[in-house]
Order: structure tokens, then sequence, then C-alpha cells
């Protein structure tokens, strides 16, 4: 049965591949930045509340990690109130909330893989606000899907790879931080698995609602992921004056930023493939993916 859908931040990574695999669910309303201001709270309540939807799925977020930092009233208002204001409208509609949070709601000190039951410590404004849209949404009982997600790439939009390939172009060598670790995620995986999900909680399985971490299987460190990339550039003949070895380790102490960041940033999504009966791919499945499609779209 189709059904009537309000994808807020479509433009972003995740929410351009959300339009493409939501669709077969419904009529799909998807506003434009200035038409949902989410940092406007009755602007936002207004939007949905015309919609009507019957399932809420929320792209969008201030992804700005180093400049929250300074602006935090305004990460606050998009990261958290605005996720609040979406649960309690999707309660009063008896309608689905889909969410994504982040890894940064953990400050990486953990030894392993989080699970969704570790109690999250944020070391930076992003994360604390990206934390408090979680509980803004679970206080409300609303049904939902609340997926943390980690280092998020698309072929569409800026990226790491995209930078990483852009320097190694103009530069003989880089420097990378290597020991920050985690699982490059394709915003086209993420829209896939919520799609699958939804399909089985809009079938009558509401007892799956909850939170869940969503990534690709496999690790590595932003080094290893910089040479993963300039590695595969150099085997399509890309002109590179960077080579995959030129690329040097360095701590994250060699490069300080505004923001902290966790060291451990893996996620496991034991419980996601369990309830959903899902398989995830290696991270370096859909890295392939999207670096063929950048550098065949830069030769055309």
């Amino acid at each position: 049965m189709a059904i009537d859908i309000l994808l807020l931040g479509k433009d972003g990574q995740v929410g351009w591949e959300l339009q493409r695999a939501l669709s077969p669910f419904g009529h799909m309303v998807v506003p434009e930045i200035g038409e949902c201001d989410l940092a406007n709270p009755d602007q936002l309540r207004s939007v949905i509340r015309a919609t009507k939807p019957a399932l809420i799925v929320n792209a969008a977020a201030y992804t700005a990690v180093d400049k929250a930092e300074s602006d935090a009233d305004v990460a606050r208002a998009v990261n958290a109130v605005a996720p609040g204001i979406m649960a309690e409208e999707a309660r009063k509609l008896d309608a689905w909330l889909v969410h994504y949070s982040t890894d940064y709601v953990f400050d990486g000190s953990k030894a392993g893989a989080y699970i969704e039951e570790d109690v999250p410590v944020p070391l930076s404004v992003y994360g604390a606000t990206k934390l408090q849209g979680e509980q803004a949404i679970l206080e409300t009982g609303c049904r939902h899907l609340i997926f943390r997600t980690s280092w998020v790439f698309a072929a569409r939009g800026g990226n790491f790879a995209r930078t990483m390939l852009c320097l190694a172009r103009e530069r003989d060598a880089l420097t990378v931080v290597d020991d920050q670790f985690g699982a490059p995620t394709s915003a086209e995986l993420i829209a896939d698995i919520t799609a699958l999900c939804l399909r089985d909680v809009l079938r009558g399985g509401e007892a799956k609602q909850g939170l869940y971490h969503l990534v690709a299987a496999g690790e590595t460190n932003w080094h290893g992921y910089a040479r993963f990339v300039l590695e595969q550039a150099a085997q399509t003949g890309a002109a590179l004056k960077c080579r995959p070895e030129d690329v040097s380790p360095i701590p994250t102490s060699a490069y300080p930023l505004p923001a902290r960041r966790p060291a451990n940033s893996r996620l496991d999504t034991s419980k996601l493939k369990r309830e959903f009966d899902l398989y995830l791919p290696d991270w370096t499945y859909h890295a392939k993916r999207m670096l063929t499609e950048i550098l065949a779209k830069e030769r055309a």
C-alpha cells in the first residue's frame, strides 16, 4: 500500500540516495531548504502538519563538525530540537520517523566496536547535539528507527576521497591521520538498508523499532582510506603526483582541529543484521563503486 512520505534533507548525500530507495513506497514530499528550515520550529511543524505523512525521514543535520564548536545554538536547533519536533508530530499522526545519528556520540575510548547499549560520551558539540536528538525522539514514544552511522561518503558532492584525489594531483606527498579507526559507509548502502528495514516495520514489524548501528563491514583508518583511494585511482591510469606509498601517517595530535574526534568509531552492527536478516558488505565494495563513478566523470 502506498504511503505519503516527508523526506527532509533531500540534497545531502544520504537524502539524495533516499529519493531513489524510498520511491517505491509511495508519494514523496521533498521540501527545498528554504521551504523547511530545521532551525525554525514553527516552519517545521507547519510543513509536517500540512503534509500529514505516514512516514517522516530526517536525512538533514548540522554536520559542520568544527564550525559547530562556535555555532552551538544553531547546531542544537537542527540536531536536537528539530528531531524532537518531528517525533512529537509523528506521534500525533501515528506516523513512523526515521532519523540518522552518528558515531560521534561516543568518545572512542572503547577497545572494541560499540554496541547500541554502550553509554554515549560525546567529545564535541556536534556529537552532543546529535545525542540530544536521539534522546528527544525516544522521549516522545513515537514509532521510530534511528540509525547511527559513520564516515559517510557518496560520489555526489564533496568527500574525503575526492579531496585526496585533488591533493594527490597537486602535491608530491601527503600526510593523513592514522589513529582514528572506523568504517567508511556509502550513502547508497544507508539508503538501501533503510528501505529494507522500513519494508519490514511497515508490514507489521513494529516490534523492530528502535536504535541501530548501520555501517559497512570491515574497518580502516584515514591513512589507510587515503592510500586505498590513490591505489584505485592509479589502477585506472589517473595522473597523480602523489603515489599511494607517498602518503605518510601522522597522529591526530599533529593535525589539531576545533572539535575532538573519537579515535575509535567502530560500530557493531550485530543487532541490525540479526533483527532484519541483513548482510552488510565490506566498506571497500561501495568505495570502489564511488571511485569508479568519480574517475569516469572526470575523464568524460
